[in-house]
């Protein structure tokens, strides 16, 4: 496959698996472990059948998309703002450190036992996942939530997504968010069409991650098309689903790309630890990196230390 827009891709696709895509100049990891003392909680009981003011539960709005929530139940920004943030955890490769992985690069990638580890403390720990639909319901009407929610996401099409990720979270009774870079699509070491389907036709959610991971804050003109309207066309044709949620990549966003979002029918999209945006929150949900270095322990630390 030939590459004329741009050129580096070729070389960049071979570095992928050894250097994860979302990598974040700020050290996303470091600046979030941060110790926090609180102890862990015992679990409380599911709250998905209580009314809302809207009369319908919070089971009814979280089974459905946000269309589905009409436009006068939405809160404003100053309101979704001020709700509580559930913890999101974003995931690149869960593989075991080599030799030629560096200091840098090990903040994003987990070692196979260590996810393990960290998804047995959230099971143990009483966390519930939850999905983008659940998370817009909460943000805009103020739906309930199960006791502990989290969510997790992956970003990049990595193969142990499927082959490690997918079985450890089935363990638990977990469900997660899948950004797809389509550009990856089939190729060694990343998923197949095959399997983005499947994790669709169990309860995941598929998200765009563009098509071949540019940078959002340099998009121009038919830049749109490229990297976002074709790769949800193929998304939505792999999986027969809507998709609505985005994960920008390096979690770099600008203003200006938000109404571009909107116009191609993005409901929410994700960044990584910065500020959110002030009118647009639900185009800047934060997420944090689990880094490769963190126990069990420390994730949880800096989970409710970020959030």
């Amino acid at each position: 496959m030939k590459f004329p827009k741009y050129p580096v891709l070729a070389a960049a696709l071979a570095t992928l698996a050894a250097l994860p895509a979302c990598t974040d100049t700020k050290s996303v990891a470091a600046t979030e472990t941060a110790a926090a003392t609180a102890d862990i909680a015992a679990d409380s009981a599911l709250t998905a059948n209580t009314p809302t003011a809207g009369n319908a539960t919070a089971a009814d709005l979280n089974n459905g998309s946000p269309a589905t929530i009409p436009a006068g139940q939405r809160a404003d920004a100053a309101t979704i703002l001020a709700r509580p943030q559930v913890p999101i955890l974003c995931y690149h490769q869960i593989r075991d450190w080599t030799a030629k992985d560096s200091k840098g690069a090990k903040d994003y990638i987990i070692p196979v036992a260590q996810f393990k580890a960290q998804m047995k403390m959230l099971a143990d720990s009483g966390y519930h996942t939850i999905l983008p639909d659940q998370l817009y319901a909460y943000l805009t009407t103020g739906a309930p939530l199960p006791s502990k929610p989290v969510m997790l996401t992956f970003d990049d099409t990595d193969l142990d997504q499927f082959t490690v990720a997918r079985p450890t979270l089935e363990k638990h009774g977990f469900k997660a968010v899948y950004f797809i870079m389509t550009v990856s699509l089939g190729r060694p070491r990343y998923m197949s069409k095959a399997q983005v389907k499947q994790l669709s036709d169990e309860g995941n959610v598929i998200g765009s991650h563009t098509w071949d991971h540019h940078n959002v804050k340099k998009y121009q003109g038919q830049d749109w098309v490229t990297q976002i309207e074709k790769p949800t066309k193929v998304l939505e044709e792999i999986t027969g689903k809507k998709v609505n949620y985005f994960a920008y990549p390096f979690g770099l966003w600008n203003p200006e790309a938000i109404p571009e979002l909107k116009k191609r029918g993005m409901d929410a999209a994700f960044i990584l630890a910065e500020k959110r945006d002030q009118q647009d929150p639900l185009y800047t949900i934060r997420r944090i990196i689990a880094s490769g270095y963190w126990s069990p322990r420390t994730l949880h630390n800096s989970m409710v230390q970020s959030f």
